[in-house]
């Protein structure tokens, strides 16, 4: 039966890990098709109503999909860790090609989502096929679909311990004692399929095992700092939209949905017209700041802090397909960068920016999503610095305690519209 898991694994991580290029593949082909080149370098010389249309029109397909088959919406992992725990996923293979092609087209577009539910979904339905086909008994379907959600994260995160953790506090918790090893090989492969087409985080300016304390005392005016960006986030999105939300929901409950695409990509289209780094999954923003590649101005910095907040919390209720993981490693990334150039400023001392960049990006993902060993593990894979994971490790377990004082952030998950007034 171990011969079989331990095969099982290996195929796992070799077909999600190609399963996950071309989803990822699929997604960079869809953008620079839509904005006719990398957006980044086309939407300032594309028209002002072609940049509105783009996300507009493509969150309407969006939620015309999610009106013809419900389980197009996104399956974030808390849903996958759901269906694990049943033993049982609620989607097809149809529905799967739905959702990929979704969320592919939702990112594509401007939308400030990311990819990690659709590819925990994609490891899972494949897992749950080579499973079925090796034909391992009913009682290791749990630990199979634990194997599948991994794999993908690991794949699409590009970063294998990054993946496994994340997996494991999501997901593969009862099975960690028993069943890690397989988890960790069949990761560990789909990222190996994965590093050489997509591209992972990198810090570049790492000092390995050597503290500086400066960043430890700097960590302490840190925190009050990102808890305000962190209240920020929050209220904006469970009181502002929320109330937008219940609004409509009486007034319009059979278009809803739609409305609330068209108002989601308006918003998008304002973003892009402003700058396209206020809206995108994020991924580019974090690989800009964590290596210092562009100069902004604080006051750009701020702008696109507030703009990420904005494109981040509509696309939620807009209803584009995927995750939060690196829309929300993005907004702290700008506010640990800006909060360095601050810092640089105001006191004698030096510090560098990027450093409190990579800082921020971890705890303020970690925080929202209520993952702090991810953050950690993320702190320490993407630098390989003590400067950034001792303040990360720090920070996040403070704001954490901080923010759960006046936020539910079990709450944060994307759940379907029609749950927000829960």
């Amino acid at each position: 039966m171990f011969n079989k898991l331990l095969l099982s694994s290996i195929i796992i991580g070799i077909v999600a890990g190609i399963f996950i290029v071309i989803y990822g593949l699929l997604t960079n082909f869809l953008s620079h098709l839509l904005f006719l080149g990398n957006p980044f370098e086309t939407i300032p010389r594309l028209p002002i109503w072609y940049i509105y249309a783009v996300p507009i029109g493509s969150i309407l397909i969006v939620n015309y999909l999610i009106q013809k088959d419900k389980a197009v919406k996104e399956y974030g992992v808390r849903e996958i860790a759901e269906a694990i725990e049943k033993n049982k996923l609620f989607f097809t293979i149809k529905d799967l090609i739905l959702k990929i092609f979704a969320s592919a087209l939702s990112i594509a577009s401007g939308f400030a989502i990311g990819n990690e539910g659709p590819s925990a979904a994609i490891g899972a339905m494949i897992a749950n096929k080579i499973h079925t086909f090796l034909k391992l008994p009913k009682r290791l379907l749990k630990v199979s679909l634990s194997i599948g959600a991994s794999s993908g994260i690991a794949a699409i995160f590009v970063s294998p311990v990054t993946g496994i953790m994340f997996a494991i506090e999501n997901l593969a918790y009862e099975f960690v004692r028993d069943f890690a090893g397989y988890l960790i090989i069949s990761s560990v492969i789909a990222f190996s399929v994965a590093f050489h087409f997509l591209e992972s985080l990198i810090f570049n300016y790492s000092t390995g095992k050597f503290i500086e304390y400066r960043y430890i005392i700097a960590t302490v005016l840190f925190i009050p700092v990102i808890t305000f960006f962190v209240f920020f986030y929050l209220a904006l999105k469970d009181k502002v939209l929320k109330l937008l939300n219940i609004k409509l929901t009486e007034r319009f409950l059979p278009y809803k949905n739609y409305i609330f695409g068209l108002i989601g990509g308006f918003v998008i289209g304002t973003i892009l017209l402003i700058t396209p780094y206020g809206a995108f999954s994020g991924h580019e923003v974090v690989k800009i700041f964590i290596n210092n590649s562009i100069h902004f101005p604080l006051w750009m910095i701020f702008i696109i802090i507030v703009l990420r907040i904005i494109a981040t919390s509509v696309s939620i209720y807009a209803n584009a397909v995927g995750g939060i993981f690196i829309a929300l490693m993005s907004i702290g990334t700008l506010v640990g960068y800006g909060f360095g150039e601050v810092m640089n400023l105001c006191f004698p001392f030096e510090i560098e920016p990027f450093y409190f960049a990579a800082i921020g990006a971890a705890v303020f993902m970690g925080v929202n999503m209520k993952l702090p060993l991810t953050a950690v593990v993320l702190a320490l894979e993407m630098t390989y610095d003590y400067n950034v994971i001792i303040p990360t490790g720090i920070s996040v377990v403070i704001v954490t305690y901080l923010a759960g004082l006046k936020f539910d952030l079990h709450k944060l998950h994307i759940k379907p519209i029609l749950k927000a007034k829960n």
